[in-house]
């Protein structure tokens, strides 16, 4: 996630509360939101891609995505 595209998803949101947006920059807007959404998730994805559970005998048991 860059720091532009935070930088210019807040730019938007400050001037949507304070003057309005056209209607280009709010279809800017969705498609950075939903591109943020989707890194956001990734990162989530990862991360627990990583995540061991340890039961109390020590073994370490890999989580599994439900399906």
């Amino acid at each position: 996630m860059t720091e532009e595209l935070l930088s210019r998803i807040n730019f938007l949101a400050n001037k949507a509360k304070t003057t309005g947006l056209t209607e280009q920059e709010k279809s800017e807007q969705a498609s950075l939101r939903m591109q943020y959404i989707k890194e956001f998730r990734q990162g989530v994805t990862n991360t627990l891609e990583n995540v061991y559970i340890m039961d109390k005998d020590g073994n370490k048991k890999k989580i599994e995505r439900k399906k």
